[in-house]
């Protein structure tokens, strides 16, 4: 791991923390990029919920 950081769910949480946890891992704005998230997921053929289903049983719990 660099820097010591570790990809955790993040307790600013709508639904699971997934989208928030690693937004906050990268230092992206937490709203942005889950906009960015529903719109790919949305607009495009890109599996968003199960990608979030899976990220959500992955990564653990701060």
């Amino acid at each position: 791991m660099k820097n010591g950081r570790k990809l955790t769910r993040s307790n600013n949480r709508v639904l699971g923390g997934v989208i928030a946890g690693i937004a906050e891992y990268f230092g992206w704005d937490i709203t942005l990029t889950r906009v960015i998230f529903v719109f790919i997921a949305l607009v495009t053929n890109f599996p968003g919920i199960l990608a979030y289903l899976i990220a959500w049983v992955l990564i653990p719990e701060k």
